[in-house]
Parts: structure tokens; C-alpha cells; sequence
């Protein structure tokens, strides 16, 4: 597969993650009524990030590195896309539980850089 069709899968993803994100926004109201709408709201803003991040992530790096292989900035991309919604996903959860505070949020950047830093020298 060619990494145009990777990326139009992905994006495609998006799309429908988006569309699914706003559905849960605007018909279920996940703030009102907890349970499932909750569980919802975050796996797809999840899965939206996630794709988002990955597609802008892919096109910074072909942006930065032209003369590499496209394959490998797709799996670095995906990787630091679901990171960064893992990040994000988490930040947004303890806001909603209320203990989000700016050592928390530094405690949690910390983690997936450490992470990141992990699979980035392990994985070479």
C-alpha cells in the first residue's frame, strides 16, 4: 500500500471520529448524562486526536525531512498521534474529576515524553 492510501484511510478515520464527536456533543450531551455518552464523548475525541494529530505529525515531518521514507514517518506519526491523545485524554479526565492541577499537568507531559523517549531509542 502506498502511504497516500495510508494517509487517506486515517483521514477518513478522522472524518468519521469528528462527525462521531460532534454527534455525542450536540445530540447526547455527555456533561448531563453520564454513562455511555461520557464513555463516548472521550473514545471518540480519542480516535479523532488521535488521527488528526497523526496526519499533521506526518506532513511536519515530510515537511522537515524530504528525503526519508514515507513509511517511517507514518508509524512515527501514529505513535506520537495516540501519545498526544493519550496526553490530551487524560488531562481532559482529571479537569472533569477536578485534581488537574499545573504539577499534575507537568507530571503527565513528563510520562509521555519519558515514553516517547523510550520507543524513539529503542525502536531506531
Amino acid at each position: 500500500m502506498t502511504h497516500h492510501r495510508y494517509l487517506s484511510i486515517i483521514g477518513l478515520a478522522a472524518a468519521m471520529s469528528w462527525l462521531g464527536w460532534f454527534v455525542v456533543i450536540f445530540k447526547l450531551a455527555p456533561f448531563e448524562s453520564t454513562g455511555m455518552a461520557l464513555g463516548f464523548f472521550f473514545l471518540t475525541l480519542f480516535l479523532a486526536l488521535a488521527c488528526s494529530f497523526a496526519i499533521f505529525g506526518f506532513y511536519v515531518r515530510l515537511w522537515l525531512n524530504r528525503n526519508e521514507v514515507y513509511y517511517h514517518h507514518i508509524n512515527i506519526s501514529l505513535r506520537q498521534g495516540v501519545l498526544l491523545s493519550v496526553l490530551a485524554e487524560a488531562a481532559l479526565a482529571l479537569q472533569l474529576a477536578g485534581v488537574l492541577t499545573w504539577w499534575t499537568g507537568i507530571l503527565l507531559i513528563t510520562s509521555v515524553v519519558l515514553v516517547e523517549l523510550y520507543f524513539a531509542l529503542s525502536f531506531r
